[in-house]
């Protein structure tokens, strides 16, 4: 097992290596380019997101979509994984971690429009859509959309379920001393509760669980820095000459050079957002909506909340309390930069955790579902959402360390499948987009050839 373990760890670290990040960093920049800038828009997507109408034919609304995609997405790397990118590459790692997050909004535009515009409708009449429809349908490669939906069933269960529960109940244990398998328990309970009702129900929790966690990690973290507005011109300081000249070595921080600092944000921001990955446009086709533009823009605010926003607070955070220099990493970098700040910190910490983890949770079980629904067929939602809430249970319980490496891998290698289609329809991305959005009217209704084709998954 330990060889097992060493070597799902290097391919790990090998998927998520330098090549990785230039394909999807790069793709970043094509889109953005290729888009004019679509982040312009940032204002008007939010504006459209808050609507709560419906607006056209699918399984749920526009909200609805875009608080299951961030529940999937907002996680313990957005608190963790920031901490972890400080550690290794210094108060820098902040701006580029942020500067992807900027870029990366383009590129979950780009997945929304060809998943809604290549979505289909199943014989129970429910939506069914995601990166795997756009290679089949959309470029005529349906074994490459069956290599990414295989892919994502299994990445599902790693860092979307057992990853996920194993954290909260350590960390529950290690903060109240409540047994792990206690918290598996409560939390096996009340994911059953919600997804064995299907993405309808899945997203009603979302829409009251993401605004309240989000809401209240934004607030304690302001809050946070406002107990020390003093040091906060020096904290941006920090960031800014760490991004463009490496920071020297200070107490037990060892120091980091302008590469390690690009590496490490550009890194952690591309795993939080999961801009490229090919995830969120699987619940981006479940939506309610008028056209793919539409659904699109709002899909891409959040890349926008999740690293523009959540990771760059975090980040402001932790450099703002100085525990960075004393050779944290990770874990307890972030705890240690959170409880040094009053009472509150910890407050904010457990709170935003709990609620961040149990969110990825429901987010992710959506994702594999359809995996698992294009692969075998509706037969196999049923037995996928009870395994999905066992898999909760043991991960609870278990690090089961192989598994997770195993997961990252296909995780990372999800985002191949992915980026081949983004590239291909690139011109299909940019029609639509002039079509509804540059020359065209953002409420008007899908042109026949746009329409959900009535198919059968």
């Amino acid at each position: 097992m330990e060889v097992l373990d060493r070597i799902l760890k290097e391919a790990s670290d090998f998927t998520w290596g330098p090549p990785m990040l230039v394909l999807l960093l790069g793709t970043h920049i094509y889109l953005t380019i290729r888009l004019r800038f679509i982040q312009i828009y940032t204002g008007k997507a939010i504006r459209l997101s808050l609507e709560r109408s419906r607006e056209g034919a699918g399984d749920i609304s526009q909200f609805g979509a875009l608080t299951t995609a961030l529940a999937a997405t907002i996680g313990t790397g957005n608190i963790v994984g920031v901490a972890t990118a400080i550690a290794a590459g210094g108060p820098g790692a902040v701006f580029w971690l942020w500067l992807t997050g900027v870029f990366g909004i383009a590129t979950k535009y780009a997945e929304a429009v060809l998943s809604v515009k290549y979505r289909v409708t199943t014989k129970s009449g429910a939506m069914a859509g995601g990166p795997m429809y756009v290679l089949e349908r959309g470029m005529n490669c349906r074994w490459l959309g069956l290599v990414f939906a295989l892919l994502t069933a299994i990445a599902a269960f790693g860092i979307g379920n057992m990853v996920q529960a194993n954290s909260v109940a350590t960390m529950v244990r290690e903060t109240f001393g409540v047994p792990q398998w206690i918290t598996g328990v409560i939390i096996t309970v009340l994911t059953a509760l919600v997804i064995l009702g299907g993405i309808k129900s899945i997203a009603a929790w979302c829409e009251r669980l993401v605004p309240f966690m989000a809401i209240f990690f934004v607030l304690g973290a302001i809050i946070l820095l406002a107990m020390r507005y003093d040091t906060i011109p020096e904290t941006i300081r920090l960031i800014l000459s760490g991004a463009f000249t490496g920071h020297a070595a200070v107490g037990g921080f060892l120091g980091a050079t302008i590469k390690e600092a690009a590496r490490y944000g550009i890194a952690r921001g591309l795993f939080s957002n999961e801009s490229g990955l090919g995830s969120a446009p699987i619940v981006a086709a479940a939506a309610q909506t008028k056209n793919p533009v539409r659904q699109a823009l709002v899909s891409s605010t959040g890349t926008f909340w999740d690293t523009v926003v959540v990771c760059a607070l975090t980040g402001l955070v932790i450099v703002n309390s100085d525990q960075w220099i004393k050779g944290y990493n990770g874990a307890a970098l972030t705890k240690a930069a959170f409880e040094g700040m009053s009472f509150v910190g910890p407050i904010v910490l457990t709170v935003s955790l709990l609620t961040f983890v149990f969110s990825t949770v429901l987010g992710w079980s959506y994702y594999g579902e359809k995996a698992a629904e294009y692969l075998f067929g509706p037969r196999a939602i049923k037995p996928y959402r009870w395994l999905w809430v066992a898999a909760v249970m043991v991960g609870s319980l278990s690090t089961l360390r192989a598994v997770w490496s195993f997961a990252d891998v296909a995780n990372a290698l999800m985002a191949i499948p992915n980026v081949i289609s983004l590239f291909a329809l690139s011109n299909v991305v940019v029609l639509e987009t002039r079509k509804y959005l540059w020359n065209g009217d953002i409420n008007a209704s899908e042109i026949p050839d746009a329409k959900p084709a009535a198919a059968e998954a």
